[in-house]
C-alpha cells in the first residue's frame, strides 16, 4: 500500500520528463527519488528513456524513412489527442 506521499508507478512516468530536464520541485524531486529506491521497473524505465535519448540525439530527420516520419507523426498525433481528452475530463 502507498503512503500518503509516495508516488504511484504512473504518475513516476508521467514526471520523468521533468525529472531529466532538472525541472522538478525539491519536493517531487524527494518523491521521485524514494520511488526510484524501491521499484526496480522504473528503474528499469528510467534506463531505458536515457537510452532512447542518447539514440534519438543521433537521428537526423533525413534518417528517418517516410513511413517512418509518418508513424511517428501519428503516434504523436494519437498521444497529444489523448492527453486533450484527459485534461477535458478532470
Amino acid at each position: 500500500m502507498l503512503a500518503v506521499d509516495d508516488l504511484s508507478c504512473r504518475e513516476f512516468v508521467a514526471l520523468v520528463t521533468d525529472y531529466l530536464e532538472g525541472a522538478l520541485s525539491d519536493r517531487l524531486r524527494t518523491r521521485f527519488d524514494r520511488h526510484l529506491a524501491e521499484c526496480p521497473h522504473c528503474v528499469t524505465y528510467l534506463e531505458q528513456m536515457r537510452d532512447t535519448i542518447v539514440v534519438a540525439g543521433r537521428l537526423a530527420e533525413e534518417d528517418l524513412s517516410e513511413r517512418a516520419r509518418e508513424a511517428l507523426l501519428e503516434a504523436f498525433r494519437a498521444w497529444k489527442s489523448d492527453e486533450i481528452s484527459k485534461e477535458k475530463c478532470e
